[in-house]
Order: structure tokens, then sequence, then C-alpha cells
């Protein structure tokens, strides 16, 4: 029962950290955001909306800004500030901001959004099991390389999600009548937007490389038309 122990711990604190950033998230969330009400994106989300036989896409802009979109474990779909006066800016068409809707509508129907928080729970417990272990054979490096390890797994399944919420997203468009379009020419202007991925491997990022993220749309879309 002893040599439990550790495990149990460490899947009692993964659970505990599930909770709080779930409660974190949706505070900051409910705090720092309003729903959309631009006339051009909301004629865009109504394309979204009908090729979904949903009567309306409710989006909101959550107020930082740094240039992203994210889906809520809730449900709820986000916009940055930033992103938004990119927008306004004339940088980003309505097209393109459809995409990064899509592709989050993709995290919420395919379970990404709340997984994610289940998952980061986990490798909370994960990571500390490990540390634990390392820490007795390697004392002072098994933290870091438990760290190490939860990061890469991470990274891993993140950017499986990419994928799939790129493809939800390709679908999506297309059957609205938008296409692929916008997808892939928003990705040519995403890392001078953000300026995020410079010079790390693409192993270590969370998302897939922005050139076989192109290649997959281009392939599913060349194929779905097919």
């Amino acid at each position: 029962m002893l040599r439990l122990t550790p495990l149990l711990l460490a899947i009692l604190y993964g659970i505990a950290m599930y909770r709080f950033s779930a409660w974190r998230t949706a505070r900051e969330l409910d705090a720092r955001s309003t729903e959309l009400a631009d006339p051009h994106l909301l004629a865009v989300t109504g394309r979204l909306a009908r090729a979904l036989d949903l009567p309306r896409i409710k989006v909101h802009i959550y107020e930082i800004g740094q240039v992203n979109g994210l889906a809520a474990p809730d449900g709820r779909i986000f916009i940055t500030r930033g992103f938004y006066d990119r927008f306004r800016s004339g940088e980003v068409t309505a097209e393109e901001m459809a995409s990064v809707i899509a592709h989050e509508l993709g995290h919420v129907a395919l379970g990404h959004s709340r997984r994610r928080m289940i998952d980061f729970s986990g490798q909370n417990a994960l990571r500390t099991a490990a540390g634990m272990v390392l820490n007795r054979i390697l004392p002072g490096l098994g933290m870091i390389i438990a760290n190490g390890l939860t990061a890469l797994l991470a990274a891993r399944l993140s950017r499986k999600d990419e994928y799939e919420a790129d493809a939800y997203a390709s679908a999506l468009l297309m059957k609205a009548g938008i296409g692929t379009a916008p997808q892939v020419s928003l990705f040519g202007k995403l890392e001078h937007l953000s300026g995020s991925g410079r010079g790390m491997p693409a192993w270590l990022l969370s998302h897939p490389a922005t050139r076989d993220r192109i290649a997959a749309i281009e392939a599913n879309a060349a194929r779905w038309q097919g």
C-alpha cells in the first residue's frame, strides 16, 4: 500500500488541478469576454450555422492582445481581441476569420476541448508520479526528465488534435460554400501575425508545422472534391 501512495497522491493531485483549471478558465473567460456583434463576421458565421443546421453560432471576443482562437471546455468559441483587431485593420478577411471559428468548432465537435482539460490533469499526475520515481534513481534530475517527457507527450497529442480540427474546418467551410482557400491563406499569415513558432523543431510545437497543415488541407480538399 505504501508503494502505491505516491501514485494515488499524483492521481488526486491531477484531479484537483483539473477542477481548479476548469474553474479558473471559465472565470477568466466570463470576466474578460463579450459576444461578437460585428455584422460582417456574423454573416459568415451564419453561413457556417446553416451548413450545420443550427439557428446561429455564438462567438465571443476574449479581451487579450494575442492573435488566437480558442474553444472552452464548456463548448463556447472565442477569438481574441488581437485577432479581431487584425480583421478590423484589413489584415485578415471575414472568410479567414470564419476558418478560425470553424477550426474551433472542430475542437468542440470532436471533444478536444473537454478532453484537453482531462489530459492536463492526467499529465500532471504522470509528471508527478514519474518525477517521484526518477528522483530516486537520479536525484535532482528526475523531475526535469519527467517534465520533458510529459511535454513531448502533450505536444504530440495536441498536434493530432490540430490536424483533426483542420479537417473538420475544411469540410465545414466547403459545405458552407466558403471553401478552403481562406483557411490556407490565413496559415500563410499566421506566423507573421502571431510571431510564434520560429526556430523551434516541429516535434516540440503544440501545433504542427504550417506547411504540413496546408498540405493536409489541400490533400483533403482534393480528395473530397474528387
